[in-house]
């Protein structure tokens, strides 16, 4: 993927922070709710993006109503969520309903500084591990992961954990996040058969800091 539609695909991943910024403003039952709500979206619209027969189909029946400048400007967005689309996402679930699904666990199961930190940590370090290892990777390993772009998601981390849980928790936390975004969860599986790190990656730091802070406590 180039830069150019990585950055496009981050720009998207970053509404995620839309959940802990909701967490903040409305609290837990409207966040919920919310989260609740575009999951239920994303699971209704999700066949149209995987099954190409049936998003024909429907457009050539919508064709009769609808001005053709319409249909122009929806090629031109399929054109776009292709071009940002992951190839093992292309006839599977795609990104944002695993991360809706995670965001709905650890809204409703998690202490409020413990979800607002994993959810933070999970959008903002998986999109600047890309970009800083997209632009500036310059020491690579095996899986064409960076040592620039780990760093860039632990410090990110780092300073996003710090202020609601404290330093040690928050190198914890991080550094977690940090390796099943490396390895991915289960590590050592082929890309396949692990789970999306979108959901993986979140719920793995909201489990280590909940079961590191009673231990700490």
């Amino acid at each position: 993927m180039s830069m150019k539609n990585e950055l496009k695909r981050k720009s998207l991943h970053l509404t995620g922070l839309l959940v802990p910024v909701s967490y903040l403003l409305f609290g837990r039952e409207v966040t919920l709710t919310l989260i609740g709500v575009a999951f239920f979206l994303f699971v209704v619209l999700e066949p149209f993006r995987i099954i190409e027969e049936l998003r024909d189909s429907i457009k050539r029946r919508l064709k009769i109503y609808v001005d053709n400048d319409v249909f122009e400007r929806v090629e031109v967005l399929e054109k776009q969520i292709r071009e940002i689309t992951r190839e093992h996402e292309r006839y599977r679930v795609a990104a944002h309903i695993y991360f809706a699904a995670a965001a709905f666990i650890i809204v409703y199961f998690f202490p409020m500084e413990i979800a607002i930190g994993a959810i933070t940590v999970a959008t903002v370090g998986d999109a600047l591990a890309a970009i800083v290892g997209k632009s500036l990777g310059r020491h690579r390993f095996k899986n064409g992961k960076s040592l620039e772009g780990s760093a860039a998601y632990f410090f990110s981390g780092l300073l996003t954990l710090w202020p609601l849980v404290g330093p040690l928790l928050a190198v914890l936390g991080s550094f977690t996040g940090m390796l099943v975004e490396f390895y991915g969860f289960p590590p050592g599986k082929d890309p396949g058969e692990q789970l999306d790190d979108n959901f993986s990656n979140q719920l793995a730091i909201a489990v280590v800091l909940y079961i590191a802070g009673i231990f700490l406590a």
